[in-house]
């Protein structure tokens, strides 16, 4: 018996521009990995890159591609009904403005973002969604046998090239947002704890030529710092880079701590990091954790599939205001202040207590 042959009879139309009638939004949601699959396929065929700013025949864009021309444009006429591309009355196809963002050269791009949110890994991972959820525990290690940035580094190194990109490009993205809003005058120096490759400290020594810079993130990271950080970079003489792991100790004194977007991981995981830039800095030191919330913020749906694939793959949350606040106050830590950043960052502004 076909699927039309059980299902109730359908109603009448929706009225056009009318919002989608519950049965058939249910139906597009839970095909919600075709989209997903649809732009990693875009984004790894290099799409939005060969479409250039005139529309274009699918049969140039394939050739452009390599690919073959009619199941490129059934890709395309995929992801146009959600507003990736878009296709004109005479057949060609052009951009839209978030096609753009799946260029490599657009300064908003997300190209990265897309590759690393589709991973293979996360295709095993989210069939098993409803046992983490169970469980209240990570299923990677299941999975894989080993914790999941162990995993990463050693067995998926493709995986961790992309992930490394995409941490990048955000951390480049959002730096300079962060260096606008934070306002650190009369600091001498200024240390980004779990930094990445160093673009909000250096964003922030730029707009304070007095001010010293410290940036700590794992060997593997800080081996890649922001050229601009290196010997021979632009600001190197006013920067000290440190291999570690702050959720082991903090070896760096500085007068304002920056941790952003890394206190996603385990409870204990987050405690030991406050713990250690509190033990770090002593009283009177100034501490301003910056973070995407899930209570308060524009980007909801974003942010909550973000916290779901964290509770998958490091068993780790995306906070609310009330949570964040929770474990800032429980590690000792006097909040001062809770502003945003941008739409999609809030920035709380601490200081360690006599």
């Amino acid at each position: 018996m076909t699927t039309a042959e059980t299902a109730p009879a359908a109603a009448a139309p929706a009225p056009a521009g009318s919002a989608p009638m519950p049965s058939m939004r249910l139906r597009e949601l839970v095909f919600g990995a075709a989209c997903a699959a649809a732009l990693r396929a875009a984004a790894r065929l290099g799409v939005a890159d060969a479409l250039g700013e005139r529309p274009v025949a699918v049969e140039d864009l394939a050739a452009a591609v390599k690919t073959e021309p009619k199941p490129l444009r059934r890709l395309l006429r995929a992801l146009t009904c959600y507003g990736v591309f878009t296709e004109l009355p005479d057949g060609t196809f052009a951009h839209t403005d978030m096609s753009r963002l799946l260029r490599e050269d657009d300064p908003h791009s997300l190209r990265a973002i897309t590759l690393w949110c589709t991973e293979p890994w996360t295709w095993d991972a989210w069939p098993k969604l409803d046992e983490a959820v169970r469980t209240g525990h990570n299923v990677v290690e299941d999975l894989y046998g080993k914790e999941f940035f162990t995993w990463l580094n050693e067995d998926a190194p493709e995986s961790a090239v992309v992930f490394n990109r995409a941490m990048t490009t955000s951390s480049s993205q959002s730096a300079r947002d962060v260096a606008d809003f934070l306002d650190l005058s009369g600091a001498g120096s200024v240390a980004d704890i779990g930094g990445g490759q160093g673009h909000v400290v250096a964003s922030l020594m730029e707009k304070y030529p007095a001010i010293r810079g410290t940036l700590l993130d794992l060997p593997r990271v800080v081996e890649n710092a922001d050229p601009r950080l290196r010997p021979g970079g632009a600001l190197a003489d006013r920067v000290t880079v440190v291999p570690g792991d702050c959720r082991v100790d903090i070896p760096v004194r500085a007068d304002v701590y920056v941790i952003k977007n890394i206190l996603e991981w385990d409870d204990e995981s987050t405690a030991r990091c406050l713990r250690n830039v509190i033990d770090a800095g002593g009283p009177g030191t100034r501490v301003v954790v910056i973070e995407n919330l899930v209570d308060n913020s524009p980007s909801m749906r974003f942010s909550t599939a973000m916290d779901l694939l964290l509770l998958l793959n490091v068993g780790g949350a995306k906070h609310t205001t009330e949570s964040m606040l929770g474990r800032l106050t429980a590690a000792g830590l006097v909040v001062n202040d809770v502003r945003p950043v941008n739409p999609y960052l809030h920035a709380f502004d601490c200081v360690v207590p006599a």
